[in-house]
């Protein structure tokens, strides 16, 4: 069985709102550059520049129950998921959860650094959207 953490952020903002934003592709740059510093639309699908190389995203279709999914295609052709939700709160703010799982191939210390850089992205995430 592999490692998995669930890194969350409250955010003082209503989810509809949150996921709003957070699902538009053209914001990746701005909040989720672990993933992509760069994003364009290229015969169809989402390109993104980013530390790992130039990846292929796919999210789930906007939905009303604030999932954020998406799989995240590497240039060696390997298909990460990764499972990602827009949560309302009962006192009217959100927490976002993204759930990082540790791959076969991925050291502990690779696997720290991956949710440390999910962390730094939902807490830029939280400062564009409050």
């Amino acid at each position: 069985m592999s490692d998995v953490r669930h890194v969350s952020i409250s955010i003082d903002r209503q989810a509809e709102a949150v996921y709003d934003f957070a699902s538009r592709p053209e914001q990746l740059p701005r909040w989720a550059r672990g993933l992509a510093e760069s994003i364009e639309v290229v015969s169809g699908e989402l390109i993104a520049r980013s530390p790992m190389g130039t990846v292929r995203v796919r999210f789930v279709p906007r939905n009303p129950f604030g999932v954020l999914d998406h799989d995240v295609v590497l240039e060696s052709g390997v298909s990460v998921h990764n499972a990602m939700r827009v949560v309302p709160r009962p006192d009217g703010r959100s927490e976002v959860v993204f759930t990082l799982f540790r791959r076969p191939e991925v050291t502990a210390e690779e696997f720290e650094r991956d949710a440390e850089a999910v962390d730094r992205d939902l807490r830029t995430l939280k400062s564009l959207v409050e």
